[in-house]
This record gives C-alpha cells, structure tokens and sequence, in this order.
C-alpha cells in the first residue's frame, strides 16, 4: 500500500467536494470558534445523558470534542487504517507464488491500493458527521477523543435548517455512546481488537482462488442474486472460513451501532424537541442515495455499513419489546452473550438461547469466544464498571430510528449523505 499516494488523492477528493475548510459564513474564523466551542460543551452534556440512559460510564475519563475539517479527517482515518492493516500488507508485500506480484507489479499493486483508500477516504470525507474510533484511539489518545466534521455538519444545518445547538448535541449522543461502549465495558476494546485481527488475516489475498471467486460470481447472477449485495467486493473474494471472520465484527458493530441509535433517540427524546425530524431526514437520505452514490456503497461494501444502523437497531428495539432495557443489558456482560448475524436477523432466536434472558446462553452457541481470553471479561455479578440495569432510569424509546466501509469496522460515525 502507498500510502503516501493514499493521502495525496484522499485531500484531493476531499478538498474537490467542496466546504473543505470548518469556516462556513463570512468570519470564518468565529465560524470555527463557534463549533468547537458548542461541541466541547455539547459533548460534555452528552456523556451523561448516555450515562443516566444505559448506565455505561466510561472509564478512561470525560470525552475530548476534536472539530476537524475533510482533509484531516481523511489524514485521521489513514493512520487508522495503517495501524489496522499493516500486520496484513506485510504478508502482502512478500513475493506470490509464481511471481505474480514481483518487481514493477507489485509497485503498481501499491500505488492503485493507495490511490482507491484514499478516493474512498476522500468521497466519505463529505459524508461523516462524527466518529469514534476505537483503533485510533488505541494508538494515540486513550480512548477520549471524539471527532465532528465541522463543515458536513454546518452544510446540513444550513440545507436543512436545522437548529444548530439541537442538531449538534444529537450527534455527540451517538458518538458518545460508542465511546461508552467501547471504554464503560471492560472487555470490550480487547475483544474488539482481537475480532479486527483476525479479520485483518482473513483479507490476505489467495491467488490461488481466483478460479472459485469467479464461479462463485456466475453462480450468484445464475441465480438471479446479487453477489455484492452483502459486503460489497469482500464479500465475493473471501472464503467461507474468512467470511466468519469478517462477519464476527460486522454481527458486533450491528449490535453497537443499533445501540448508538437507540440510545440517541432515547436520551434526546426529552432535551431535544426536533430529533425526530433529525433522525427522519438522515434515514431519508441513507435510504435514498443517488445513483452514483449507491455504486460506491455497493462495491466498497458501505451498504452493509449502513444496514447496520436498521438491522442492530430493530434487534434492540425487539430485545428491549420482550424483556425491557434490562435484558438487552446482558449483552455487555461478555462477549458470549452478543447475537450472531442470524441472531440480529431473528432476535426471537437469541431470546430463545439465553432463556428469555432468565440464564446463561449455552455453552459453545455465541458467535464467538473471547479472544484475548476471559480474564478481561465483565463481571456479571456486579462490576460497576459494566452496564447497571438495575442503576439506571430509561424512559421508554420513542419510534423511529435516527460510513466508513465495513472492512473499516472501528470507523463509528453518523453519514451525511451525497
């Protein structure tokens, strides 16, 4: 991967789509005042409305609000995706068999890697509002930096009229949430780094089954099904057995994601008299992207990223319909408790395996053991670092809900649309 070159057609795009700077009106400057100073309280605000909603606390201390424009946002997510994906490209950088990738090849190889992340990087660029990504902060911050895309989201104030001071607090309960998510539950940045591991070994490419991938192909379009249609390009070039892999952290972040909405919806529904029409326009404009965009999404597997949002959020709304907040709590007492993609499709499977939320789920059935090992895992006896059902005041959800690619899974954000 160049990623030198990455970066360089990444600010490109990005500076191409135009707003590229946080200045929005005639003073640019209070421009950038104004949101980093509304988001640096917002996000504050934030914290506890998710904390009183689901009873996760984070803790690696209050949240740090980040007001980037495109081009760093861009810059940000590269150094994500290198500290993700090295361990695999040095696979990748090692000779093929039969020489396939030698010499000038494989300098070509990396230059049209890094010239596809970084125009993807750069078109979801004017997509994000916010995002917490756990590997970043893995790397450099400790879990407390949440970042905001200053310009997308003064561009959908102004589209929209939105009330800016509603729509900004709205935002920073979803990216909060994860932020609970991933440092109030013990075990959850472990496991979570452990999943993307593996995945990272799965994306090791096979030349060897080139063959198979392209009968796969004609057997899919044979059938009249379309072969990109669950996680785009990577989803036609994996085996079964790296599929699992793949589908380990897409199960996990339906599951967060889903959660994120709810709790969005839930904590705002007092404080925020407009977050229905908030959560009506981007469910509008996900659903309902122009052609060009949908392209892009199906290839890059981005589709799969925002079925998420709907897919893990009716798996909550059901669990919490048959067994309150309570019981959709259980899932953050250890990782064998979470739901297999089957599971998130059917949550009335996943009742049945862990009893009607009465007991454990059996031995052996989750879709996944902990792979940093269960020493990490919450206490369900009473850690008050985990999730407190009992502790906390969740008034009931109102209805209605509200990407970085899926191969991106620590990417936690809220799309802007085209």
């Amino acid at each position: 991967m160049s990623w030198e070159l990455a970066g360089r057609v990444g600010t490109r795009v990005a500076g191409a789509r135009g707003l590229t700077r946080l200045g929005t009106g005639q003073d640019p400057q209070a421009d950038m005042s104004s949101l980093e100073s509304d988001f640096a309280e917002v996000t504050a605000i934030a914290e506890e409305m998710v904390a009183r909603s689901t009873g996760l606390r984070p803790l690696a201390g209050p949240a740090r609000a980040l007001v980037v424009d495109r081009p760093a946002w861009v810059q940000a997510n590269l150094a994500s995706f290198r500290s993700m994906l090295e361990r695999a490209l040095a696979e990748v950088d090692r000779p093929l068999p039969g020489g396939l990738l030698g010499g000038a090849a494989a300098g070509a190889t990396r230059a049209a890697a890094g010239a596809e992340l970084g125009a993807l990087l750069g078109w979801m660029s004017s997509r994000v509002l916010g995002q917490y990504d756990i590997l970043l902060a893995e790397a450099e911050d400790e879990g407390g930096v949440v970042s905001y895309v200053g310009p997308n989201v003064a561009a959908m104030e102004r589209r929209h009229g939105f009330p800016p001071r509603q729509f900004r607090l709205w935002i920073a309960i979803h990216e909060v949430t994860h932020r609970a998510q991933f440092t109030g539950v013990p075990w959850m940045r472990e496991y979570f780094v452990g999943l993307v591991e593996r995945s990272i070994a799965a994306l090791v490419p096979d030349p060897a089954r080139m063959g198979e991938v392209f009968r796969r192909l004609a057997d899919s379009l044979g059938k009249g099904v379309n072969p990109l249609g669950d996680m785009g390009l990577l989803g036609v070039m994996l085996s079964p057995e790296q599929l699992g892999a793949v589908e380990q952290v897409q199960a996990l972040m339906s599951v967060l994601e889903g959660h994120g909405d709810v709790t969005m919806d839930r904590a705002g529904h007092d404080a925020l008299p407009e977050a229905r029409w908030f959560s009506q326009v981007l469910r509008d404009r996900r659903r309902h992207p122009p052609i060009g965009a949908r392209i892009v999404q199906q290839l890059s597997g981005i589709g799969a990223k925002m079925r998420q949002y709907e897919q893990g959020e009716r798996f909550v709304r059901a669990v919490e319909a048959a067994g309150g907040p309570e019981l959709f709590a259980k899932v953050w007492q250890g990782a064998e408790w979470l739901p297999t993609l089957d599971e998130l499709r059917e949550p009335q499977s996943w009742l049945d395996r862990c009893d009607g939320g009465s007991g454990m789920p059996s031995a052996g059935s989750a879709n996944q053991a902990d792979p940093a090992g269960s020493a990490n895992q919450a206490d369900p006896a009473g850690s008050a670092n985990q999730a407190d059902p009992a502790g906390s005041a969740v008034p009931g959800a109102p209805s209605g809900p509200p990407g970085a690619p899926q191969g991106h899974a620590a990417a936690v954000d809220v799309p802007l649309g085209p």
